[in-house]
């Protein structure tokens, strides 16, 4: 089992950056790929972004590309997911969630945290 804890929600006006972070205590995220989605009211879930733990291999929405990163740090098996010049749209729930292939589909995924809220004002 894998307990996952997101934090660094918040109010942000459009064209501002926040960073999402994704961590555990329960067990190391090494052997996980991890990756981040958003629901935003009457919204599915969609998918924002991916990582391999290694950081080898990412994988974007094409609505978040070069906007988002996802940087990792190891020795605190945190991820991150770095939001820059952000827009009203990407106002919604942020959930972190791992499993162990790089996928964009969210029934893939095993373990998911509790979410935070993102909102941006324009």
């Amino acid at each position: 089992q894998v307990h996952l804890v997101e934090s660094g929600g918040g109010l942000v006006q459009a064209g501002g950056s926040l960073r999402l972070s994704c961590t555990t205590s329960t067990r190391t995220l090494s052997s996980y790929a991890m990756g981040w989605f958003r629901q935003a009211p009457g919204k599915e879930r969609e998918f924002v972004a991916a990582t391999t733990w290694s950081g080898v291999s990412t994988l974007y929405a094409d609505s978040v590309k070069g906007r988002f990163t996802v940087p990792r740090d190891n020795a605190k098996n945190t991820v991150y997911l770095q939001m820059n010049s952000l827009k009203p749209e990407d106002t919604a729930v942020y959930y972190c969630a791992a499993n162990s292939g790089l996928l964009k589909v969210a029934a893939s995924y095993a373990y998911w945290g509790q979410g935070t809220q993102v909102t941006v004002s324009s």
